[in-house]
C-alpha cells in the first residue's frame, strides 16, 4: 500500500513544470491522499535516483525551502531552483513560481 502511494507521489511531483514550486499539501492532494503532506516529504525522500523525481520544487506552505537554512540540502535545493530561474527571498520563493495546474493537467495528466 504505501509503494502505490509513494508511486502516486513521485508521479505528481514530475508533472511539476521547471521554474515552478509546489507545496508539500498540494502535492499530497493532487494525488489524492489529502492532509498526508508528511507522506510526500518520506515519499520523496524514498525515490528511486533513477526516476530523477524534482523533489526540490517542492516547498512548505509557507512557500519555504524544506529544509534547516545552512543545510547541505538546503543549499542544494535553492541551487537547483536557481538554476531553473526561480527567485527567492530570505529562502522563500516568489508566489510567481507557485505551480497551479490547468483543467487539462488536472484532467489528462493527474491519475487521482
Amino acid at each position: 500500500m504505501a509503494a502505490d502511494n509513494y508511486q502516486r507521489i513521485w508521479q505528481t511531483v514530475l508533472l511539476i513544470p521547471a521554474g515552478k514550486v509546489a507545496s508539500y499539501g498540494q502535492i499530497a492532494d493532487l494525488a489524492g491522499l489529502p492532509g498526508r503532506a508528511r507522506l510526500v516529504g518520506k515519499a520523496l525522500g524514498y525515490a528511486p535516483p533513477e526516476l530523477a523525481v524534482p523533489w526540490y520544487r517542492v516547498l512548505r506552505s509557507d512557500r519555504s525551502l524544506a529544509f534547516a537554512p545552512g543545510s547541505a540540502t538546503a543549499l542544494e535545493q535553492r541551487q537547483l531552483l536557481l538554476a531553473e530561474g526561480v527567485m527567492l527571498r530570505q529562502n522563500r520563493v516568489d508566489k510567481i513560481a507557485l505551480w497551479q495546474p490547468d483543467l487539462a493537467e488536472l484532467l489528462f495528466k493527474l491519475q487521482y
